[in-house]
């Protein structure tokens, strides 16, 4: 319960998130800088430090500081120290007191390692050193170098268990920030694609990087982009779910207003559409924004086949939404209020089925959908060798012994599994939260009030998502407000020689050609 309470503690005090060793700067003194390292990090024995002396005295002349596990020991074992011995073999103390030493020094290093950077204050030099970077301390230098020398064992690329795809790139991300980031610039080779970095967590430090192609990407979704990111305090920040909640629209709405995913084609082809990439050090899901409802119901695959194919699947979740959130509530306002609405032998078949069942249709239902939740989340939970077995066949056996104990009628059953079903339809999971919350109240408006009751739930769920906002986008877009230009891949895929104008989310809309996911 620690992590959860201390990562959503928010400072308004600068002073009470600023570390006080934040801007202390370096000593000039090898041994005061080194014993100072040791102190702030509780001598812990994973940090590494390897001190380089003058020719023909014990005098340190340099010290290099590392992370065991985190750097690449072999460069450090292999070039940096030579190069340091190799530098202190003819600089005596007195040369050194002109500072020609440090100079030579600063000289090698930079031919030999590409990525150098300075750091004058502990607070830099500390993120560097967590970061994985090598730390090279001068004698007599009131600053530091910092070698990005990175390494640690990371998982390979692979392909994503939680976005499949029949036909297209099977790669997706990892948890390590710069794998994810290459991945993407191998799909855009272009140098108007552009990265900003941020740390935070004014405790874990993390990295989040920006990406957006600059000319395409509307600057006011930039800005806000930049702005909500930089306005972030926090102490931790261990996952882009973090990220997500804290900067999206509508913080009271179910709907997610941040599109997240695992695949490299997906963020590269929303960022063609003038959309913006926030990848997260640690965690391989990537959120997108601004982002619209429909967003939730496209898949990479839909451009990797025929118009025809893809406007048909896209058709199919549609409906297949629309069942798993509307189905459970009209049998329930059928049964109940409206059985004049139904066929003379399907009445009479519900009506047998139903005979010596003790609830009514709602706390009937109410039970099966529950049973079905709890079954779908102990699956997802369990060790992937049973989990599935478990939910097939808990769902078989339970749904079989419940209408033969007269529990719940064999339409129910049916009901609720094509419900359940309806909801792997729809590509993205985090859509599916909410209809799956979302039915239990349209049950609950059903028993109550019948089919005036859903028209009313119906009624009032459009004025909310009308209503709502992704970055200042409209998240009904381009359905409300109607917008022309995006229909062409909206409810349907048209080929792909008539989509030919970029969508209004990005600068360039009607002036430049769009060749989406290609």
């Amino acid at each position: 319960m620690q992590r959860k309470s201390s990562a959503f503690m928010h400072h308004k005090n600068e002073s009470q998130s600023m570390p006080e060793y934040a801007k202390i700067p370096i000593y000039t003194e090898i041994d005061s800088n080194t014993k100072r390292i040791r102190l702030d990090l509780g001598e812990s024995d994973d940090v590494v430090i390897r001190m380089v002396c003058y020719e023909h005295t014990e005098k340190a002349a340099a010290a290099i500081i590392y992370v065991d596990g985190m750097s690449d020991s072999a460069i450090i074992n292999q070039y940096l120290t030579d190069v340091l011995i190799g530098n202190m073999r003819g600089i005596n103390l007195r040369n050194n007191e002109t500072n020609d030493g440090p100079a030579l020094l600063a000289r090698e290093l930079l031919i030999g390692i590409g990525s150098i950077q300075t750091v004058t204050e502990f607070g830099s030099l500390y993120k560097s050193l967590l970061s994985g970077e090598a730390i090279i301390v001068l004698d007599g230098s009131d600053f530091a170098y910092c070698a990005d020398i990175r390494q640690w064992k990371g998982r390979e690329i692979g392909e994503s268990s939680n976005q499949t795809s029949i036909r297209g790139p099977r790669e997706s991300f990892n948890e390590t920030l710069r794998t994810n980031t290459a991945l993407v610039r191998r799909k855009i080779k272009d140098p108007r694609l552009w990265l900003e970095t941020y740390a935070i967590g004014s405790v874990t430090q993390t990295d989040v990087t920006m990406m957006y192609i600059n000319g395409v990407a509307k600057p006011s979704v930039i800005e806000m982009t930049r702005s909500r990111l930089q306005s972030i305090e926090i102490d931790s920040i261990l996952d882009s779910g973090y990220i997500e909640e804290l900067i999206e629209d509508g913080k009271y709405s179910l709907f997610p207003t941040v599109y997240n995913t695992e695949l490299p084609d997906n963020v590269a082809a929303q960022l063609l559409e003038g959309k913006v990439a926030i990848l997260v050090d640690g965690t391989p899901n990537a959120l997108l924004v601004p982002t619209q409802m429909i967003t939730f119901f496209q898949s990479p695959e839909d451009y990797y086949q025929r118009s025809v194919y893809a406007s048909l699947l896209r058709l199919l979740r549609f409906i297949g939404f629309f069942i798993s959130l509307l189905f459970p509530s009209l049998y329930i306002a059928i049964t109940t209020f409206h059985r004049d609405m139904l066929p003379a032998p399907l009445l009479i078949s519900l009506a047998a089925q139903r005979e010596g069942v003790p609830f009514p249709a709602f706390v009937e239902a109410t039970i099966m959908e529950v049973t079905f939740e709890i079954l779908r989340e102990a699956g997802l939970r369990m060790p992937k060798a049973t989990g599935q077995a478990v939910s097939v066949v808990g769902t078989l056996v339970i749904g079989q012994a419940a209408v033969e104990a007269g529990i719940v009628s064999a339409a129910m059953v049916i009901v609720v599994a094509v419900t359940a079903i309806s909801t792997f339809t729809i590509p993205a999971y985090s859509m599916s939260i909410p209809i799956r919350i979302l039915r239990f109240l349209f049950m609950i408006v059903a028993a109550s009030f019948g089919l005036l009751g859903i028209f009313m739930a119906i009624f009032v769920l459009l004025l909310h998502l009308c209503a709502l906002r992704s970055f200042g986008e409209p998240y009904l877009s381009p359905i409300s407000p109607y917008r022309e230009i995006e229909m062409q891949d909206s409810l349907l895929r048209m080929p792909r020689w008539l989509m030919f104008r970029r969508s209004e989310t990005a600068v360039g809309r009607g002036k430049e050609r769009l060749r989406k996911h290609g």
